[in-house]
């Protein structure tokens, strides 16, 4: 029905997402359906029987994956496609049947079990495990059959290990695979990682992993937030948030400072407007950035008489549990590549720390590094948390567990907030602007690349000698 070219995210343009819709379901288009965003997310809710209080508590990357798979996506090229080449997708629609659903809940993952459950809790359908693998079968759904090629799995790898891929055991490895379209083997990307990593291999082998216990309710009862400043002394600040029971990522931006409270405010107030809500609980550090976070979050949830927990907790970074253990994470399979990468720079003499050595990193690596914080966000949400002692602390899938608490005999803590009271809080707030860094370095980097016929860096490597370049003409400017 549709036939998209899409590098990235599913452009479709606004128009045409609602005239489809319209044929869809036999409504007259004259005008397209004058909808808002909000109600076209929501008709989607009540069309996939998912409760609407926050239409979707997905991400848009994650509402337009989820809409690709249901409607079948058939690409025309088998092997892999990186995120630099254009995917050439023919989508067929499917009746939102028992078979529609059952194929969502596959692609997400679920055990067979599981769909049973989904099927029968949220949408009527009572059916066997028995039953279900005939489906499965049927319709030539199968998780051990059609793998991609070995030649096409190395290929993969061997990109990856260029850059912070070098960092990526081999379970994290095996979810990157899927997540970009390969059906492998976990024990064939472990062999393969070994092969052709076996430094990196040895080396992760040795290390331990200490786990702490920790409880929360449901997803959306308590979020973690907190900056990340290892890249900070190279102009680059990260922060993040994370729900404490699914461990999902919230939020995970870099900009050029996290220490100005609006700033972060903004953050929240992305997340709270894209869910339709806040949380529970907020847990942030000590400190005045956090301020308006503080704010916002007893602003939108008013705690009732009998309630004693306060919606924002505050205390030591060492207590604040999710997003301390992630940061780890974070600098294993994303990080620590740009920490080296930027060292050299700084002991081979080629960065100082001063104003025009931090604007023009934030210049050439700025995009490059969101980017890898969104990918490495995309994985982590998608990949499978194993089983701990600490029984309190369920396993699986962050966004299985965030968008189906249903399987694990909970539910979502989420708080609804009206549109009125979240434009109040966001006229408190400081967005980040569409340039990477100062405006007059942004723009005299840009005529000098306008001028040297130089395109946008791809790569680090690319990054780095764009930095190499501009700082070597300025300086002479100077």
């Amino acid at each position: 029905m549709f036939c998209v070219i899409s590098q990235r995210c599913f452009a479709f343009p606004r128009k045409d997402v609602l005239r489809y819709l319209a044929k869809m379901f036999c409504v007259p288009s004259q005008r397209c359906f004058a909808l808002s965003r909000k109600d076209v997310l929501r008709s989607l809710a009540k069309l996939f029987c998912v409760p609407s209080q926050r239409c979707f508590a997905f991400p848009r990357k994650d509402v337009l994956r989820s809409l690709a798979k249901m409607f079948c996506v058939i690409s025309q090229i088998n092997t892999f496609c990186s995120k630099q080449h254009f995917l050439f997708l023919h989508f067929r629609l499917l009746a939102f049947t028992m078979d529609g659903f059952i194929e969502l809940y596959f692609e997400l993952g679920l055990k067979y079990k599981d769909i049973c459950s989904m099927l029968s809790l949220r949408h009527g359908f009572d059916i066997s495990e028995r039953h279900l693998k005939r489906i499965l079968r049927e319709k030539g759904l199968s998780r051990r059959k059609r793998y991609s090629a070995l030649a096409v799995l190395v290929d993969f790898i061997q990109n990856q290990l260029q850059f912070s891929g070098q960092l990526h055991g081999y379970r994290w490895m095996y979810t990157k695979c899927r997540e970009n379209g390969l059906r492998v083997r976990k024990e064939d990307v472990r062999f393969v990682l070994k092969e052709l990593d076996p430094v990196g291999v040895s080396v992760r082998r040795a290390r331990r992993l200490r786990r702490r216990n920790y409880f929360a309710k449901g997803p959306n009862f308590i979020w973690h937030l907190d900056s990340y400043d290892k890249l900070k002394p190279y102009g680059v600040c990260i922060n993040g948030c994370i729900d404490g029971f699914s461990r999902k990522i919230i939020w995970l931006n870099a900009y050029t400072t996290s220490s100005d409270p609006k700033l972060i405010g903004a953050y929240y107030m992305e997340a709270v407007e894209r869910l339709g809500g806040c949380p529970r609980v907020v847990r942030g550090d000590l400190g005045t950035e956090n301020g308006h976070v503080r704010d916002f979050q007893r602003f939108l949830y008013v705690s009732h008489e009998d309630e004693s927990l306060d919606s924002y907790l505050e205390g030591a970074s060492t207590a604040n549990q999710r997003i301390e253990h992630w940061w780890g994470v974070l600098r294993k399979e994303c990080v620590e590549f740009w920490i080296s990468l930027f060292a050299d720079l700084r002991d081979k003499g080629f960065f100082d720390g001063g104003f025009l050595d931090k604007s023009l990193l934030q210049f050439c690596c700025m995009g490059l590094i969101q980017d890898e914080l969104d990918d490495t966000a995309q994985v982590w949400n998608a990949h499978t948390i194993r089983q701990s002692k600490n029984i309190s602390s369920p396993s699986g899938r962050p966004n299985v567990m965030y968008g189906l608490p249903e399987l694990y005999q909970t539910r979502d803590f989420l708080t609804s907030a009206d549109s009125e009271s979240i434009q109040l809080c966001k006229n408190e707030c400081t967005f980040r602007r569409p340039i990477p860094c100062d405006p007059d370095v942004n723009s005299l980097c840009n005529i000098i690349m306008f001028e040297s016929q130089l395109n946008v860096p791809r790569d680090p490597f690319q990054a780095v000698n764009l930095y190499m370049h501009l700082r070597d003409t300025i300086k002479t400017l100077l």
